[in-house]
């Protein structure tokens, strides 16, 4: 019994718990600002480097050339040449030959090509029997390789046996005299240009349709009560509404046209020589390039080109893609 008796009581200290809290709450915190500041600029790293390497350093090092004589057939005329290479560009003929040529089958053949690929998608968003047939079946002119490709459009360009003649022969058109799809400027053209809407519409289609199928169905219902036929419904509606994947596929079909040069090259019937034809009927600045880089041994000039093509593509798209902007009514 402790009646009677003084109880001592005893207090024991408690125990400095709180720096050992607090540690794992900074290393937390530490991690997630690296984890929220930081590890976003790693991840994007590996891109940056690769892009500088084999991007930004090509396009710094081709500035350099182009202000230099550089011959690999000479290099005793090697050295510096200030901007002597523009200046003899401007009043090249060639060049200008090959650039009136690259626009020539820029325009015959991104135009016609975006708007069918916009009315081919049109149609596969509605509701058809075998979709996924269709869908496929517009694709395949973009996975066959280029050569076997441009194979088949020789052969159909032919003078003599092409089966394009043959279709004109039909209508009466060039029966006696068959057309010599090589020897001028227009049909050259014409055939280069067939060669590239055979290839990308499918592609842009494709494109198109996936945002075609991001479009509320309510708003085409609302537009059908209100009298709005289905091409009225494709210009007002559908069209301002996939507007970002138009100016998309504008500004990669510019930078695609400006650049041509697999189908010209395949359809010369001596592709080695990257001359366009006879009279540089169908060369493109990318051929010109190719030519006097490779073949002339001429990289300065060569160089100077590439920058002139450089600047003209970052102006005809900026101009295409404002141009379509404005058109769709500013919509973002």
């Amino acid at each position: 019994m402790l009646e009677g008796k003084a109880v001592t009581l005893t207090r024991t200290p408690p125990t400095h718990t709180v720096a050992k809290s607090e540690s794992p709450k900074k290393e937390r915190a530490w991690l997630y600002r690296f984890d929220t500041k930081r590890a976003p600029y790693l991840l994007i790293a590996p891109f940056f480097v690769f892009f500088a390497v084999f991007g930004l350093f090509p396009i710094i090092f081709n500035g350099v050339v182009a202000l230099r004589s550089w011959r690999l057939d000479d290099p005793a005329r090697d050295g510096w040449s200030g901007f002597d290479n523009f200046s003899k560009l401007i009043h090249d003929d060639a060049f200008w030959n090959a650039l009136g040529n690259t626009f020539g089958i820029f325009i015959l053949s991104t135009i016609p090509q975006l708007l069918l690929a916009l009315m081919i998608a049109n149609l596969l968003n509605r509701k058809l029997r075998g979709t996924t047939f269709w869908r496929i079946g517009v694709l395949l002119p973009y996975v066959t390789p280029a050569a076997a490709s441009t194979l088949l459009f020789s052969v159909f360009f032919a003078r003599d046996n092409g089966m394009a003649n043959w279709f004109l022969s039909l209508v009466g058109f060039g029966a006696e005299n068959p057309i010599d799809w090589r020897a001028d400027k227009w049909s050259s053209w014409l055939a280069i240009a067939t060669m590239v809407n055979w290839k990308w519409i499918g592609y842009n289609a494709l494109l198109y349709l996936s945002a075609m199928q991001t479009v509320p169905k309510d708003v085409y219902e609302a537009a059908s009560m209100d009298g709005a036929g289905p091409q009225r419904q494709l210009w007002q509606i559908t069209v301002p509404m996939i507007q970002p994947v138009v100016i998309f596929t504008v500004v990669l079909s510019t930078i695609g046209g400006l650049q041509l040069f697999n189908e010209p090259m395949l359809f010369d019937s001596n592709p080695v020589s990257a001359s366009g034809g006879s009279d540089g009927q169908w060369q493109t600045i990318a051929q010109l390039i190719y030519q006097v880089g490779w073949i002339n041994l001429d990289l300065g000039y060569a160089a100077a080109m590439s920058w002139a093509l450089f600047v003209i593509i970052l102006i005809v798209a900026g101009l295409n893609a404002l141009l379509t902007n404005r058109l769709g009514g500013g919509r973002q």
